[in-house]
């Protein structure tokens, strides 16, 4: 299942060739070497392949690749999302960028979708955690609305704590 960014996007930018190409698609088995390379690649807490096949197998999951189709006609994976839901509420599990393409909206894109999507299922409340070290995507959930709850003392290897952060839609 292809899901287009085009019609979300509501500006374009300097950079509108960029976005021309790039798409988003439901992940499947045959992506998870491309997610377990984005994966690897962060510092926080990489998935293994094993919690990335579960999480594609998980019955309230959605996990989606986002990737951009260069001139040549293949495709370029630029990160990934994986959120579960259920009824009116959904957790943000993971939503990982490749660290080359960082820092040029990609996920901010990802995030659009995600709010998108989970909007048209009827979610109102949200929940993530993310490392208390992580500025850049926790400045991406203020963003997008997330407001802080509390932490979670070294949840994340032992060593750094996790910032909890809600949504809500009412």
């Amino acid at each position: 299942m292809f899901l287009s960014l085009a019609p979300m996007i509501e500006q374009r930018e300097k950079n509108e060739e960029r976005w021309e190409y790039v798409t988003i698609k439901k992940m499947d088995i045959e992506d998870v070497e491309e997610v377990l390379h984005i994966a690897a690649a962060t510092t926080y807490n990489p998935w293994s392949k094993k919690m990335i096949l579960e999480e594609i197998a998980h019955p309230f999951s959605h996990c989606f690749l986002l990737y951009q189709k260069t001139g040549t006609g293949a495709s370029l994976p630029l990160g990934f999302l994986c959120f579960r839901q259920v009824g009116e509420e959904s957790e943000l599990l993971n939503l990982c960028i490749s660290p080359e393409f960082r820092q040029q909206g990609f996920g901010k894109k990802l995030m659009s979708f995600y709010i998108d999507f989970c909007e048209r299922q009827g979610v109102n409340q949200y929940f993530l955690e993310v490392s208390v070290t992580n500025t850049p995507a926790t400045h991406l959930y203020h963003s997008f609305g997330f407001r802080s709850l509390g932490t979670r003392k070294n949840f994340y290897q032992g060593r750094h704590d996790a910032l909890l952060m809600t949504r809500s839609v009412f």
